[in-house]
């Protein structure tokens, strides 16, 4: 509980609580770095390693035995329905935001049991969890774009899915049953259908920072070739600092309800190749070859978002388009490697008031 002191008079209000699964993430770091900067107490569930995976959060990490931490870590999977309801008993959280899952579409494909009992069946230990717990809470759901597979574009909140792949399948489950706890228990609980979200801190082995940090390892002079899948795969690719407030948007409205979120822009491997290899004036064709391995069995050919909805309802657009976002993750890449950056992309976060820090890119105002 804080007290501040406006002309005399004390005005006292409580701080909200949020719970974030798949903390250590892409989005998860970018969330919990948002919410602590509205006043929020975060906590985040992350599985036991024996090795560190916390790298994304490191730098907003505070000791638990500090005075008041505002961000706290707790054990626990998604396999484990016991654990999760003690967790959210325990922490009563305001907001539960639902983004851990085996996320990489082709290793769903090695791995579809596995991909099947975190990414669809976790889902259901959570709300499940939250039931049984009592507690009174919203819950935001990270669905996929998979989920449209080879249904035609623009795809939206209406348009039929057809997935493609174990990954797309499991979110696709993980949207129904978020969807029939809504409404069988009258849980609040938002469906994010997000479409392809990148920045400096997206896995490397996604294809956009799989080609940004070859490109930087190329001039770093630690890398001769780099080999990839579908060049003719089109997706929707957004920045995923955006993203990420989008999400906190939809919990903020008083009726849940799913959302699509992208830009409405949809663009080919070969064109972001062509995008990031010409940024630093290099033909990418001297140093990319194909390889059958990275081909899916089962192709997405084009994803491309009608985000109207979000726009009409939530009052959000993105900012940051494919050109910009491109600039953005390959100076982040130059720059990881020693090497220097045309520095456009860094130009581009000052301009739409997102700061650059040495932990590779964190969501804060400048000046904030």
């Amino acid at each position: 509980m804080y007290c501040s002191l406006l002309f005399n008079v004390t005005v006292t209000f409580e701080m909200k609580r949020a719970l974030i699964t798949g903390i250590t993430g892409q989005d998860g770091s970018y969330l919990a770095e948002l919410l602590l900067g509205k006043g929020y107490e975060v906590h985040g569930l992350i599985r036991r390693a024996s090795t560190f995976n916390t790298d994304r959060i490191d730098h907003i990490y505070v000791d638990p035995h500090a005075a008041q931490p505002k961000l706290l870590l707790h054990y626990g999977d998604l396999a484990d329905s016991g654990a999760l309801t003690h967790l959210i008993y325990n922490v009563q959280p305001d907001e539960i935001y639902h983004l851990g899952s085996q996320s990489h579409v082709r290793v769903s494909f090695e791995m579809a049991e596995y991909t099947g009992d975190i990414t669809g069946l976790g889902t259901t230990r959570l709300l499940e969890s939250i039931r049984r717990s009592g507690v009174k809470t919203r819950v935001y759901n990270a669905s996929s774009s998979e989920m449209f597979g080879s249904a035609p574009p623009p795809q939206h909140e209406l348009t039929r899915f057809q997935p493609r792949s174990p990954y797309g399948a499991a979110k696709l489950y993980s949207y129904w049953i978020a969807r029939t706890y809504r409404d069988a228990y009258g849980l609040h609980v938002c469906n994010g259908i997000l479409f392809n979200h990148e920045s400096p801190r997206r896995g490397e082995t996604f294809i956009t920072r799989k080609i940004t940090r070859a490109i930087a390892r190329l001039l770093a002079g630690k890398q001769k070739r780099l080999y990839v899948g579908n060049l003719d795969a089109r997706r929707d690719w957004g920045f995923a600092p955006e993203y990420v407030e989008c999400m906190w948007r939809m919990l903020q409205h008083d009726s849940p309800d799913d959302y699509v979120v992208g830009t409405g822009e949809s663009h080919s491997v070969r064109e972001f190749l062509d995008e990031a290899f010409g940024y630093i004036n290099v033909a990418w064709a001297d140093h990319v070859e194909t390889d059958a391995k990275y081909f899916r069995p089962a192709e997405v050919d084009v994803l491309l978002a009608d985000a109207s909805k979000a726009k009409r309802v939530l009052g959000w657009e993105p900012k940051i388009r494919f050109e910009g976002l491109v600039k953005i993750l390959v100076d982040c890449d130059l720059e990881q490697e020693g090497v220097e950056s045309p520095g456009a992309g860094k130009s581009l976060l000052v301009q739409e008031r997102l700061s650059w820090t040495e932990n590779k890119m964190s969501y804060r105002l400048v000046g904030s």
